[in-house]
């Protein structure tokens, strides 16, 4: 794993230095050349970045004992390639404009293009943020319609109920009317009766009373 990494490095160096040559011929070359060498020179970074990455995935699966030293090299490895390609991007710009513009402007352009660049990322960062709390807003949202639809629900369960008990509670105003009626006629049977039985009694009293007082005249 180590002679691999080793491989990579070694490279590593000689495509930074073929950089680094075709870099400096890029001032004094003509037309024709310069298109090939920004050609060249762009693909070489990419390949450089891609060296890096397989470096990257190398480290991981070294020792632990070691693997902070490799990844402090390959940091600089990095660091380097990033200024070839900030002086890369300075050339390209020198060529394209004719060599009308100088190292400061193109410094200021650059640093504009970053600050431009910058601005849309924040742009980008606030759209998103506002975005997200539209969706968690319509989240709420809907949350609180599901709420509403369950207390409608449960509202509608709760008419009901009323509505059954009512009914329920005619139907036993009903029975008790029926059953206070049944109740009162058969009070009035009663007090009838009972007018009946002490008529019956006081038939008998005097029944036995004339019986007595006819015997014992008869007996005279």
């Amino acid at each position: 794993m180590t002679s691999l990494l080793e491989h990579y490095e070694q490279q590593y160096a000689v495509s930074t230095a073929d950089f680094t040559a075709k870099l400096a011929k890029l001032s004094k070359a003509d037309r024709a050349d310069r298109k090939f060498l920004l050609q060249e020179l762009d693909k070489q970074i990419e390949e450089l970045k891609e060296l890096l990455e397989q470096m990257d995935l190398e480290v991981r699966d070294v020792e632990a004992t070691v693997r902070p030293k490799l990844k402090t090299r390959i940091d600089s490895y990095r660091a380097e390639l990033a200024r070839l390609e900030q002086e890369f991007k300075i050339k390209n710009s020198t060529n394209s404009n004719d060599g009308y513009m100088s190292q400061g402007e193109l410094f200021g352009e650059l640093s504009l293009r970053e600050e431009q660049k910058q601005r849309l990322l924040d742009s980008s960062e606030r759209i998103e943020r506002t975005n997200n709390k539209l969706v968690e807003s319509y989240s709420i949202l809907l949350e609180t319609e599901d709420v509403g639809n369950n207390i409608l629900r449960d509202l509608h369960s709760q008419k009901e109920t009323i509505q059954n008990s009512r009914a329920r509670l005619r139907e036993v105003d009903t029975d008790l009317s029926r059953s206070s009626r049944i109740l009162g006629a058969m009070m009035a049977r009663s007090r009838q009766h009972k007018v009946i039985i002490a008529a019956v009694g006081v038939l008998l009293v005097i029944v036995i009373i004339f019986s007595v007082y006819y015997s014992v005249t008869r007996s005279r």
